[in-house]
């Protein structure tokens, strides 16, 4: 416990003391935070590891040659790295910038992140996690210029210029995260703390044995002179720790891998994956190819891939139908062609002749079905109230 609390102001004296110091070489810069939170984001993407001006010329190019965000997330990386080439990295800027825009597009299925501003920044921050392949360096720093949150994005420029001033341990380089640094600078000086160290991370990566590197190291932490490489040297190389052991960290050391296999942009602008994991090619896709992405030689190809055809079928002929055969009326029964037998002589009788006038046909006695039917509307008749 002794430890810890010597250590604790210790750091912070540190931090304090490293901003005053890059005060002195660097203006602090002011981001712009007036454009929407995914523009800020694929503006983070561009940032790492750059300078403020290479990375807001070579977004504003990106969007410029290319129609809207979709197509920029259909496009290969090597396309995208060679807009991106005033970065220092532009294969692991336009792998980010892809990524990101994929996992933005499958998860709102629009290109837009406005709804991680509508809540709490720990709403927003979650929001941006759950992005696959988004960066961490990415993350915090739209928490911190778009979100308002308390944050100090980490690149490896800013990790390494940390670690060369003594001000961080190996195991937290190697890591990429320091625990509690929000602790050691105040809320109020995030921004302008986390500009001027962005400034001197660049520095650190593309002018390591500068003079304003050792200046502002010696100025800060004359003790930790043993950490600068000698001239000739690199920067260390980041050692991600090893997972924890048992089985959930092989359970969790493997699920990274299936995520990051699954995730893995196509083509082969992509990295080569490690040797021993390659599957085989889906068929169709050719003769079976090493982890480079070169061809076996001696090995078959794969079937052809199946195409679909077009809708391109035998013209339609429609046959001519018969035409209606008229049918023969049906034939009537006895006794309904007596009756009209015996009208159609009836008919014919009572035609007058041209010669002759027509005689007045002679009054018939009265049926005895008539004389009935007339009896008996006569006794309804009577039946009948008088009015």
């Amino acid at each position: 416990m002794s430890t810890s609390k010597s250590q604790q102001p210790n750091r912070q004296q540190l931090f304090a003391k490293l901003h005053k110091v890059l005060r002195s070489h660097y203006k602090p810069f002011t981001p712009n935070t007036s454009r929407p939170v995914l523009e800020q984001v694929l503006y983070a993407c561009c940032l790492e590891n750059a300078g403020y001006d290479a990375a807001e010329k070579s977004l504003q190019r990106l969007l410029q040659a290319y129609f809207d965000l979709n197509e920029i997330r259909v496009t290969t990386v090597a396309e995208l790295a060679e807009v991106l080439s005033d970065l220092p990295d532009p294969p692991h800027a336009a792998l980010a910038l892809r990524r990101v825009l994929q996992g933005v597009f499958e998860s709102t299925y629009n290109f837009s992140l406005e709804n991680a501003k509508k809540h709490s920044i720990s709403h927003g921050l979650k929001t941006l996690e759950h992005l696959h392949g988004i960066p961490p360096f990415v993350v915090h720093y739209v928490a911190l210029t778009g979100l308002g949150g308390h944050f100090v994005p980490l690149d490896l420029g800013a990790l390494s210029a940390l670690y060369l001033a003594g001000i961080i341990s190996r195991e937290e380089y190697d890591s990429g995260r320091v625990a509690g640094i929000d602790r050691y600078v105040p809320k109020k000086v995030a921004g302008e703390f986390t500009s001027l160290l962005h400034q001197f991370g660049v520095e650190v990566l593309s002018n390591l044995h500068g003079t304003t590197v050792k200046k502002v190291l010696q100025a800060v932490n004359p003790a930790a002179k043993d950490r600068f490489p000698k001239r000739g040297e690199s920067l260390p190389a980041q050692t991600p720790p090893p997972p924890p052991a048992g089985k959930q960290g092989q359970k969790a050391a493997e699920a990274a891998r299936t995520a990051a296999e699954e995730h893995r942009p196509a083509g082969p602008q992509a990295a080569a994956r490690p040797a021993g994991k390659t599957p085989l090619p889906p068929p169709g896709s050719g003769p079976k190819r090493t982890a480079d992405g070169k061809p076996i030689p001696g090995t078959k190809p794969g079937p052809k891939p199946f195409v679909v055809k077009p809708n391109a079928g035998k013209p339609i002929t429609i046959k001519p139908q018969p035409e209606a055969v008229a049918k023969p009326e049906p034939k009537k029964p006895a006794a309904a062609k007596k009756p009209e037998a015996k009208a159609a002589k009836t008919a014919a009788k009572a035609k007058p002749s041209a010669a002759k006038p027509p005689k007045k046909p002679a009054a018939k006695p009265a049926t005895g079905k008539s004389s009935a039917s007339a009896g008996r509307h006569s006794a309804q008749l009577a039946r009948r109230k008088p009015r």
